[in-house]
């Protein structure tokens, strides 16, 4: 593989804004600044790949090979170099080391994958290659905007999962029934025909005599996800814990197939998992699940789609407590969590996005979160918990919980989101409407007039009518309307 590498790149008179030619230096500071610029830099250049290439003398055009051993190698805080350098990469980028021998001599490549949807930072930072020099990314803004308004044609979907399988192969990995099922259209009665409609739906590539079975087909309608390795890790995760915490483990299962084939099942799955409520009405007693269902279908749906699949060895998990139901996926969202309700969905795999609306497995752009909130109100629970950090998006579903036991901040982030939802709705939040939400009853209107002074003070919601002088007729919508 080196020597393919080195025989292609090699051959460039000069180095261009992708490649990075070193005989033997490797701080690894620097190191990790050039893998932001070239990755940058491949970006802007429709490549798909940046390189660092270790025991190339190109001022003589020469392989003359190399002392640098990265796996022997440390970074900061005697952290091997390659998990370092991987942590100090952000958004999550794919990068391989190479270690081989041309012509008798040791090279070494770094290979790391362009940005897709946004640059990638070093520790905070992005680099972007100028000729052959590297400077700081944010002083060069029109290339900045270049990255991000960039189209790629490389994005995850459009990847390969396995590559030259026959048709009989990609009729036995996919799961071509469901795939005609859930797009309602008719199984065709050949075998061309459907080779032809996955092909139109990017789920397969023809390649001569054979094909392609692309990131998208597999992730989406593998029968078994471990017959793709790069994707054998992005299988769903459900675990059911004793208690409330994570001691002891009483269930641990791996749902194996692709997200669309079984995404009604593991639902009904996970519902099935859930303690239940007694409840009684209109004198019948009758079992309640803790969590809504349309809720946790939503949910799941988001956490699939807009995961990073460039974080390797994790995939989406939930796991379900006794007080408690959590939903993480790798990667951290493109749009802030307090945004979640009101804001259009950015997906960094658009194109599974789509198919999955197409296929009825979540809801239309900008309506799934806020009817998922809108049904945990009908069930009047504490509100969801949003967290997002550099590799893991969660969520939070708490049980039921009396409004004298919850803590301020949950009362807060409650009427932060009835507000949002209120306002989405064309609709605008009372305290009225704040008592129905929490099941307060009308004499006890000061205690909604309370959470909505803590929500205001947190600078999460705004008087909508500040003309009104009355509490309890005024009118509230959030800081961002």
């Amino acid at each position: 593989m080196a020597n393919d590498i080195v025989d292609r790149l090699a051959n460039f008179k000069d180095e261009v804004e992708w490649i990075e030619f070193k005989l033997n230096h490797h701080d690894p500071q620097k190191i990790g600044e050039y893998l932001s610029a070239l990755s940058n830099s491949a970006s802007i250049w429709s490549q798909k790949y940046g390189y660092i290439i270790w025991g190339i003398d190109q001022s003589k055009n020469q392989i003359v090979g190399t002392d640098f051993k990265p796996r022997e190698t440390k970074g900061k805080g005697n952290e091997d170099l390659e998990s370092w350098l991987s942590h100090g990469l952000f958004p999550r980028v794919d990068l391989e080391i190479i270690e081989d021998e041309w012509g008798g001599k040791r090279i070494v490549i770094f290979k790391v994958g362009a940005a897709i949807d946004q640059p990638i930072k070093f520790w905070g930072t992005a680099f972007i290659r100028i000729g052959s020099y590297k400077h700081p990314l944010r002083d060069f803004p029109e290339k900045e905007r270049k990255i991000w308004n960039n189209p790629s044609d490389f994005t995850f979907e459009s990847q390969i999962a396995v590559s030259n399988q026959s048709s009989d192969d990609v009729l036995k990995k996919i799961n071509y029934p469901r795939f005609f099922k859930l797009l309602e259209q008719p199984l065709p009665d050949n075998k061309e025909s459907i080779l032809k409609k996955l092909e139109e739906e990017g789920v397969i590539q023809r390649n001569n005599e054979s094909f392609n079975i692309t990131n998208l087909g597999a992730i989406l309608f593998a029968n078994y996800l471990t017959d793709f390795p790069k994707l054998s890790h992005k299988t769903v995760r459900v675990i059911v814990f004793s208690g409330n915490d994570r001691v002891q483990t009483s269930k641990d299962i791996i749902i194996p197939d692709g997200y669309a084939v079984l995404f009604e099942s593991t639902v009904n799955f996970i519902m099935d998992l859930l303690p239940s409520n007694e409840i009684i009405k209109d004198a019948l007693r009758f079992e309640q699940k803790l969590y809504p269902k349309k809720a946790i279908r939503e949910f799941l749906a988001n956490a699939l789609i807009h995961q990073d699949f460039s974080i390797t060895g994790t995939g989406p998990t939930v796991e379900i407590f006794k007080d408690r139901l959590e939903i993480i996926n790798p990667g951290r969202p493109l749009i802030e969590p307090i945004r979640f309700i009101d804001h259009p969905p950015i997906s960094r795999n658009e194109k599974l996005a789509s198919l999955m609306r197409r296929m009825n497995v979540c809801e239309e752009r900008g309506s799934g979160i806020d009817r998922a909130i809108g049904e945990i109100e009908v069930f009047q629970l504490p509100a969801p918990y949003f967290k997002a950090e550099d590799d893991f998006t969660q969520i939070i579903l708490f049980s039921f919980r009396e409004l004298n036991k919850m803590e301020k901040d949950d009362k807060v982030r409650a009427c932060y989101q009835h507000c949002c939802l209120k306002y989405i709705c064309n609709d605008l939040m009372t305290n009225t409407s704040l008592r129905n939400r929490f099941g307060i009853k009308e004499q006890n209107y000061p205690i909604a007039s309370l959470i909505i002074k803590e929500t205001m003070n947190a600078k999460l919601i705004e008087i909508a009518n500040p003309e009104n002088k009355s509490p309890r007729m005024r009118i509230y919508k959030p800081y961002w309307a």
